[in-house]
C-alpha cells in the first residue's frame, strides 16, 4: 500500500492469534484478515458462490484445523495464502483480496481499494 494513501486502523497484529481470523467492518463493507505464521492476509467477507458473509459466527472463519477460510453456508474451503477455493461450489474461484500493510504492528487497509 502506497505510504500516502487514505487508510484506516484495524488493529494490532497481537489482537488476531496466530492461524486465527478477525472480521471487521469498512465503510459498509465486511472484510476478514487472517493472521496465518508470519504473514496478515485481507478477503472481501463474501463467498464468490452465494455472495453470503462467509463466518458463520463473529470472527469464526477457519475450519476446526485452522488450515483454511471455510464458508459457512457450504463448507468451500478456501487458501490463506491466495483465497483460492480447493473445494466446494465455487472451486477454482477467488476470494476478493484486499490489500492491507503492517507498520509498527498495526495492521492497516485502504478503504478506497475495496
Amino acid at each position: 500500500m502506497p505510504p500516502n494513501t487514505q487508510r484506516t486502523l484495524l488493529c494490532s497484529i497481537d489482537e488476531i492469534e496466530p492461524n486465527n481470523a478477525r472480521g471487521f467492518e469498512i465503510q459498509g463493507q465486511s472484510i476478514l484478515v487472517v493472521r496465518h505464521e508470519t504473514q496478515v492476509y485481507a478477503y472481501l467477507n463474501q463467498c464468490p458462490h452465494t455472495g453470503v458473509e462467509l463466518n458463520w459466527m463473529p470472527d469464526r472463519f477457519m475450519d476446526l484445523e485452522k488450515e483454511y477460510i471455510q464458508c459457512s453456508v457450504h463448507g468451500a474451503l478456501f487458501k490463506i495464502n491466495n483465497g483460492l477455493c480447493i473445494a466446494g461450489p465455487c472451486q477454482g474461484r477467488h476470494l476478493q483480496k484486499i490489500p492491507v500493510a503492517i507498520e509498527n504492528n498495526l495492521i492497516y487497509a485502504n478503504p478506497d481499494l475495496i
